[in-house]
């Protein structure tokens, strides 16, 4: 492979601009750049998600998933281009369906906690959420396409359900809210 990356400092962007991969140049104040700025912050809490002791069938989601926040990335740098698939849907779905079956029912809303993990998933989940509204917004004033939206929307779906898989694995149960505890 070549190196794609043979010089990281350029100073082009020093002007308050960045290039996207069709060559543009635009501010990095535009919702464009905040919507690529959102996946790459939602890759890097995968990252150190990724950096826990995990069951290896999350490990290996959580893997994929940061590959296809590269596409989504990619997608968003070249308007016009799409990168995010059916075939990502579908394998997200698979993956909630296939961790969820594992799990018990829910009969309470989860508090983010429990493992040093699950609550690592909270927070991915969480920036998953913003990154999920700020392409929202992008699309309101540009052309996205309905795929990547949706992509994160069930990857926060994904998130909650590896964040309590990750609590059953260490041993814990959901943290459960308790709507109206006298907490005084």
């Amino acid at each position: 492979m070549a190196n794609r990356l043979s010089k990281i400092v350029t100073r082009t962007g020093d002007d308050g601009s960045t290039g996207l991969s069709s060559g543009d140049r635009i501010g990095k104040d535009r919702r464009r750049i905040a919507a690529m700025g959102d996946v790459d912050e939602l890759n890097s809490a995968i990252g150190v998600l990724l950096a826990e002791d995990l069951p290896q069938a999350v490990r290996g989601a959580l893997t994929d998933i940061q590959h296809d926040l590269f596409d989504l990335g990619g997608e968003l740098s070249l308007p016009g281009h799409a990168l995010v698939g059916e075939t990502h849907l579908l394998r997200i779905d698979a993956l909630i369906g296939s961790f969820n079956d594992e799990l018990p029912p829910l009969r309470e809303f989860v508090l983010p906690g429990g493992t040093r993990a699950a609550a690592l998933a909270h927070v991915a989940r969480t920036v998953c959420r913003r990154a999920e509204r700020t392409l929202v917004a992008l699309a309101g004033e540009e052309p996205v396409g309905p795929l990547p939206v949706q992509y994160l929307n069930r990857l926060s779906d994904l998130l909650f359900v590896l964040a309590r898989t990750c609590n059953r694995a260490g041993g814990k149960g959901d943290v459960l809210w308790q709507q109206g505890r006298d907490r005084g």
